[in-house]
């Protein structure tokens, strides 16, 4: 038997009314649960208390450089794509301490931050975002270093996924083969069925975990008929991808064009703002901060997030070695698409296409790369 076949033999069905007492069994469990919310015009990612406070009955419309939000008449809770956050946020904190150091006598006094990772259960996680926390997880925990806190944090954590239902116009994640159907890395993975009067959830459990909660809630087995419709809708949703992404030879192309005047043109639009990469659920740079009073009796290390969009970014005692537009959007999707792949052995993309949206000039991934390729005809 499949992995699929199996998930589809212990599906079950939760009745939309039931859906609630998911958060409650999550709740009594000691979990904060962290979902999708509207808040000042987008869909975003916050604490929500109860199911009421999801986006119930709205849906979103992108398009490179425009975000709307619209509502919806079958009053679905995931009938949205993504929005301007990633869950990243909530295992590598943007802004973290490190350790302080005190000063005792002669000498000083180091604590470390073991402040106790917070219990989160994430709702709603998309396929692509599951895909891009598999990719951090290579990052902070599959190399000789291990990020201790980010080990903490994941093994709190607990991840409700949700199948998508329908696909946005910059999403392009059946192209890096990481959605829109969620294969692993869920403790619960949801599908909503609204057909005429029912709304379900066909829901199938990946951990041990899962199974805990699932047995919180009322439950039925799914039947032949609910798990074709719940099929239907995620093989619909990968058809209409608003883009697409050819990653054959994709390294080797963007080696061999590291000089091309394609570079000049789209640096001509780039703002260097580093919206891409703060929107990017994968990008993981980083700065590190010391400080301390005014007493000289207290020091302190911070980490910082940061961009490669900045100038201060590659700055050595020459300057920065990245000044301009050109050579730091370069960097930017050289490193997404190729060096990452040096380094970890994967695309850094997951296809959610966040940064072709929240770009306010709309430059496009999928675009720039098409462009060299398509005069990359009879190279090799």
């Amino acid at each position: 038997m499949s992995v699929h076949e199996e998930r589809r033999s212990t599906a079950s069905v939760i009745a939309r009314p039931d859906l609630s007492q998911l958060l409650q069994s999550l709740h009594a469990r000691g979990y904060t649960t962290i979902g999708p919310r509207l808040e000042e015009g987008a869909i975003v990612y916050g604490e929500v208390a109860t199911v009421d406070e999801l986006p119930v009955g709205w849906s979103d419309e992108q398009e490179g450089g425009s975000y709307r939000l619209k509502h919806r008449a079958d009053g679905a809770l995931f009938g949205y794509t993504v929005g301007p956050h990633s869950w990243k946020r909530f295992l590598c904190p943007p802004v973290r301490k490190l350790w302080q150091a005190r000063k005792d006598g002669d000498g000083f006094t180091v604590e470390q931050d073991e402040t106790p990772p917070p219990h989160y259960a994430l709702i709603g996680v998309r396929a692509c975002e599951l895909r891009a926390i598999q990719i951090l997880d290579d990052i902070y925990l599959g190399g000789s270093t291990v990020d201790t806190d980010y080990q903490r944090r994941r093994q709190a954590m607990l991840i409700v996924a949700v199948n998508c239902g329908q696909a946005g116009n910059t999403c392009f994640c059946a192209s890096v083969h990481a959605g829109p159907h969620v294969t692993g890395g869920y403790d619960l993975a949801l599908t909503e069925v609204i057909v005429a009067e029912d709304h379900f959830f066909v829901v199938t459990t990946g951990s041990g975990r899962g199974d805990e909660v699932l047995a919180d809630v009322p439950h039925r087995p799914a039947t032949s008929a609910e798990l074709d419709m719940a099929d239907a809708i995620v093989a619909e949703t990968a058809h209409h991808m608003g883009r697409t992404l050819e990653t054959a030879g994709i390294k080797a192309l963007l080696y061999r064009h590291f000089e091309h005047p394609r570079w000049d043109e789209v640096a001509e639009r780039c703002l260097t703002c580093g919206n891409c990469t703060m929107v990017c659920p994968t990008c993981f740079c980083f700065t590190v901060e010391d400080t301390t009073d005014l007493t000289g009796t207290v020091a302190e290390r911070w980490r910082r997030a940061d961009s490669c969009f900045t100038t201060a970014f590659s700055f050595i005692t020459s300057g920065s070695q990245r000044a301009s537009a050109k050579a730091r959007y370069r960097q930017w999707l050289t490193h997404k698409l190729a060096t990452w792949q040096d380094q970890f052995g994967t695309l850094g993309c997951v296809g959610c296409g966040r940064c072709i949206t929240w770009c306010p000039v709309g430059i496009d991934l999928t675009a720039e790369v098409a462009a060299l390729r398509a005069e990359d005809i009879g190279q090799s």
